[in-house]
């Protein structure tokens, strides 16, 4: 095993106070890590994901994301290191997601984090793991606390055994989506495999390289979609090249080797550094709908330079196709969209080519440059495109424009049925279809429609459940509550005095 110096933790400040996780300040956090030496990774980070107009969207925890690209890798390990609480809610979710895969997680305490034990138990944990036998690569993460405390993932060796190590921090304090700490993995493996391709020969991909050139697909969709895709670029003479993220290292290498690079989700500003980095063409939007499916086809023909009537006759597959579903699978009615996939302005594109009256868009992801043409196309339709959207931004423009269908996050929906409007919960219902060429065009009318068809069942609900409150006398009483707000004022200065006490403590 080579020795590596073992460096004592930058900033024991880290750990005071309560445990300084999710709730303990976002400015103390940063203050904590910048003094730790991670300004660099916190600049680079303000500088990918810009926020604005809102801090930060409300949202699950973003190392989420990143948790679940290496999860879905083959031959990759993933190994956590932060709070107890945080790593368990991680697992949880990434398991009821359907994560089959172990974490590895190295936990922490006090001294283990201020003397630099925790850097020690970690390399530690990495050579353990270093199995080539078994692993391609290992992914270890920096959670809030080890990020804000400075430890230094970069001391790490680059390969073990030859299987790749991969240091990233994703602390909720620096990164503002799940989304984006997709792209933050992603980044990162490509980044380490655009150095491995050009120091020499690499693995190409398990079916072989294409025989036509292809074009890497940029962001998570749904599984029929590259393949729909595909028959889409087939009489330009290309073919769909890998998903990034990929499901396996030896992908990436085939996602850099391609010259031209859809940007389906635009906001991956880390993956498309490496790209451009490797001399690669970018093209935003996506085939979705018929103006969306003929825009691309054109400007990812313009961009391999095929010849104008090859882009042509793949127009001329497609477009009658999907001009043929979308009648055939009209939605009328008026929807509000919200989501923080990164997808909802492609989904809203298909919305309103389907007939449906879509009057707001607000997606937790950033404005960029790769998402202007969604933007532009959705804004000259009269729609306002929200991004980095609040909830209150998402229940106003419900309160607003009253859908026949709001469709958003868990709270929007909760807050919809609570009004009686229908609603349906972006990521497990719409954003997990077809969305592209002909098998996406009418995939949402399905769902919509017979959505929208419920309206009478919460009205009868709300008939049905009339009289037994809500808010503090929401349930069935003997006698209706009283509501109290001097209890809640009292409670919140009793919890006030409590903080004040721990903070004159922590001063002894």
């Amino acid at each position: 095993m080579t020795s590596i110096p073992l460096p004592m933790v930058e900033n024991p400040d880290a750990l005071k106070g309560d445990g300084m996780g999710c709730h303990s300040g976002k400015e103390q956090l940063q203050a904590a890590a910048r003094a730790a030496g991670k300004s660099e990774t916190l600049d680079q980070y303000a500088a990918d994901y810009p926020k604005g107009p809102h801090d930060q969207p409300q949202s699950m925890c973003p190392a989420f994301g990143s948790l679940r690209v290496g999860l879905r890798m083959r031959r990759t390990a993933t190994i956590l290191s932060g709070s107890a609480c945080c790593v368990y809610g991680l697992t949880f979710t990434s398991h009821f997601y359907g994560a089959r895969r172990t974490v590895g997680y190295v936990p922490f305490n006090s001294e283990s984090l201020v003397t630099g034990k925790l850097f020690e138990d970690i390399r530690d944990a990495v050579h353990a793991t270093a199995d080539p036998e078994k692993y391609d690569a290992i992914v270890i993460t920096n959670l809030c606390v080890p990020t804000a405390s400075g430890v230094p993932l970069q001391l790490l060796p680059k390969e073990i055994n030859g299987v790749r190590i991969i240091g990233i921090d994703v602390p909720g304090f620096g990164v503002p989506t799940h989304a984006e700490a997709k792209d933050v993995l992603a980044g990162a493996m490509l980044k380490y495999a655009r150095t491995e391709a050009e120091l020499g020969p690499v693995a190409a991909p398990r079916g072989g390289k294409s025989e036509k050139p292809t074009v890497t697909l940029l962001g998570e969709m749904f599984p029929a979609d590259p393949m729909g895709i595909g028959a889409m670029l087939e009489p330009m003479g290309l073919a769909a090249g890998p998903v990034v993220p990929t499901r396996e290292w030896r992908e990436l290498y085939a996602a850099l080797d391609s010259q031209v690079i859809a940007a389906i989700h635009p906001f991956y500003t880390a993956s498309i550094r490496e790209f451009e980095a490797a001399g690669r063409t970018i093209v935003g939007s996506a085939p979705v709908g018929y103006d969306g499916t003929a825009a691309w086809l054109e400007n990812i023909g313009n961009a391999y330079n095929v010849g104008a009537d090859k882009i042509e006759l793949a127009k001329q597959k497609m477009l009658p196709a999907i001009k043929g579903a979308l009648a055939k699978m009209p939605i009328n009615g008026r929807i509000t969209m919200s989501g923080y996939e990164g997808s909802e302005l492609l989904v809203a594109r298909l919305l309103i080519e389907s007939g449906a009256d879509v009057r707001y868009v607000g997606s937790a992801a950033p404005r960029t440059r790769w998402s202007d043409a969604d933007r532009e196309w959705l804004e000259a339709k009269g729609v306002h495109v929200q991004f980095r959207a609040s909830l209150e931004q998402d229940l106003a423009a419900m309160q607003e424009f009253q859908p026949d269908l709001a469709i958003g996050t868990t709270p929007v929906v909760q807050k919809a049925k609570e009004l009686t409007i229908p609603a349906l919960y972006f990521t497990n219902l719409i954003s997990a279809r077809p969305l592209m060429g002909p098998a996406g065009a009418g995939s949402l009318a399905q769902v919509v429609n017979a959505a929208m068809g419920n309206k009478r069942r919460f009205d009868t609900m709300k008939e049905f459940f009339a009289g037994v409150g809500e808010g503090y006398a929401a349930g069935v009483w003997e006698s209706v509550p009283e509501d109290r707000p001097e209890f809640r004022e009292h409670y919140k200065r009793h919890l006030q005095k409590l903080a004040r006490q721990r903070k004159a403590e922590e001063m002894i």
